[in-house]
């Protein structure tokens, strides 16, 4: 129990994350939580097409990437620069069970 309280749950999120883009098809729809996505407007959802972005620019598919999102790239960059911040300071995490 003392090891899941100290485990920084954001770090699992984004490392789920990127493994789920990088093993998805980009070029299918998938089933989304997006109410935009649903109801057709796939390609007017911003957080939808960085998704998609990141997706191609782990399938090495630069120039896709780019016409999804302008921003799939820098994006990666923030999310991997998260992950390797969290890991860094994996030991000093801990949740604070204590209202203060």
């Amino acid at each position: 129990m003392k090891y899941i309280k100290s485990f920084p749950l954001e770090l699992f999120f984004w490392v789920a994350a990127l493994v789920l883009l990088a093993t998805t098809n980009g070029h299918e729809h998938h089933f989304t939580l997006c109410p935009l996505a649903n109801l057709g407007f796939e390609d007017w959802c911003s957080g939808c097409g960085i998704g998609r972005s990141i997706s191609h620019i782990l399938h090495g598919e630069f120039t896709k990437s780019f016409s999804e999102h302008w921003f799939g790239f820098p994006a990666l960059l923030i999310i991997v620069y998260r992950i390797y911040t969290l890991i860094k300071n994996k030991k000093t995490f801990k949740i604070s069970t204590t209202n203060t």
